[in-house]
């Protein structure tokens, strides 16, 4: 399998929920808003033999030209963004989700960013970001999903074409839900935002903006754990700097 990791850069947050990007090399962190925290974003597109699967989609912000950036990001790695067909979402915050759809403020028309894909989301996780909306989710982004044909919404646990795991966690938010894309004895494990940086995997750290921190923390270790026994690579959602690890190179 190939791993391409799509980086939309890293940005700045803080109670307003308001991502505002930030050029480590220039801006300082002490000029921001007191309480802000630094966060990357970093979708990823695997190739497996079957699909060219996209899981999460961004912020869903467009480069100065109009074009989604991480319909860019997919054109520099020789993607075409059309011949993506599997959107697997973790979970619908809006940097995860942002990219799920695009306006068209000429036409006043919302279409789907993968137009040729299905998009796999939590039914429970869909419910409750819905109607919780504003400042973590933004509905407009994702309501779309309730009116087209080509999304599946999970229940629980479960596969996909007998290949790709995904099971609920909790934990970052209530229906959070992780993947775990198997191929040829390959193990690719994207942990999402309970395991989000590979410093956090090493660490018995506990964040406050977590729904269960602890628990959080108890299923890194179990899976850093499971990692290293079972040889899995691990994607890291925000983690520029190391986007993914395998243990026969780390």
């Amino acid at each position: 399998m190939k791993i391409i990791p799509l980086s939309e850069g890293a940005f700045t947050i803080d109670t307003t929920k308001v991502f505002v990007p930030f050029d480590v090399e220039k801006d300082e962190l002490q000029k921001r808003p007191l309480g802000s925290l630094l966060v990357e974003v970093q979708p990823f597109c695997i190739v497996t033999k079957n699909d060219i699967l996209l899981i999460d989609t961004g912020l869903g912000y467009s480069n100065k030209d109009g074009v989604l950036q991480i319909h860019q990001n997919l054109i520099n790695n020789g993607i075409d963004p059309m011949g993506i067909t599997k959107v697997l979402l973790s979970h619908l915050h809006k940097d995860h989700s942002g990219g799920v759809s695009k306006e068209d403020k000429i036409l006043g028309h919302t279409f789907l960013s993968f137009p040729q894909a299905i998009y796999y989301v939590n039914k429970n996780e869909f419910e409750y970001a819905t109607q919780k909306g504003s400042p973590s989710f933004t509905p407009a982004e994702f309501q779309i999903l309730a009116n087209v044909d080509n999304v599946i919404f999970t229940e629980g646990n479960g596969k996909i074409d007998d290949y790709i795991t995904y099971e609920v966690t909790g934990a970052h938010s209530p229906y959070h839900q992780t993947f775990m894309i198997e191929e040829d004895g390959e193990k690719i494990f994207f942990g999402a935002d309970v395991a989000p940086q590979l410093q956090q995997m090493k660490s018995r750290f506990v964040a406050k903006y977590d729904y269960d921190g602890k628990l959080c923390m108890e299923l890194r270790q179990q899976w850093w754990e499971q990692g290293q026994k079972e040889n899995w690579t691990f994607l890291f959602y925000h983690d520029i700097k190391t986007p993914y690890v395998n243990f026969n190179n780390y």
